[in-house]
């Protein structure tokens, strides 16, 4: 099922990333670049929750989609924080908490995988509220400017990461919590 709608959504996701790092180095003004960025961000934020829908809608759904799916999320959001690092609208610490988690969750998935213990962390609510306040702050971020002229984004948007950041660190500790158990057991 490598050839999927749902599946080449996911992947145009990955495709996109560079594209949105582009965008900081043409040769037009800075708020046209970030309106640009940002709305690449946004429409290829959306292909996550549609490749799901359709994959569901059109069962198509499969081990490799499942795979697939979060690494381009992931990759998303770690190439814009880069950016926005690059840009000074985001901390270092924000950015290393967040993409260090996702390292650190990706490589204990894999080893629960390996150990046969898969179910002790499965995607959690905590997780998807985290990725959905991350999806939204950084637009927020990528924009960088007064939006329908009240709406300060860059305020909003570093104040929303925050929100992400409390977020990433409460469901690393909850899943980590949930596959103690199983590394108390694979260690005797």
């Amino acid at each position: 099922m490598f050839l999927t709608i749902p599946t080449l959504l996911t992947w145009a996701r990955i495709v996109a990333i560079p594209l949105i790092v582009g965008v900081f180095y043409l040769p037009v003004d800075e708020a046209q670049r970030n309106l640009i960025a940002t709305v690449l961000f946004v429409v290829v934020a959306l292909t996550d929750w549609l490749d799901g829908y359709l994959a569901r809608k059109l069962n198509q759904t499969s081990a490799f989609g499942a795979f697939l799916d979060p690494v381009a999320d992931k990759f998303l959001v770690c190439a814009s924080l880069l950016v926005l690092l690059e840009l000074g609208r985001v901390g270092a610490l924000f950015a290393l908490v967040i993409i260090g988690r996702e390292i650190a969750i990706s490589a204990l998935r894999e080893w629960m995988a390996q150990i046969g213990a898969t179910r002790s962390v499965a995607v959690h609510m905590l997780g998807k509220l985290k990725t959905t306040a991350q999806m939204v702050a950084i637009p927020f971020l990528l924009y960088d400017g007064v939006l329908f002229g009240v709406l300060p984004t860059r305020l909003w948007g570093t104040g929303l990461l925050a929100v992400a950041v409390v977020l990433t660190v409460w469901s690393m500790v909850y899943y980590l919590q949930k596959a103690l158990p199983e590394i108390r057991a694979k260690a005797r």
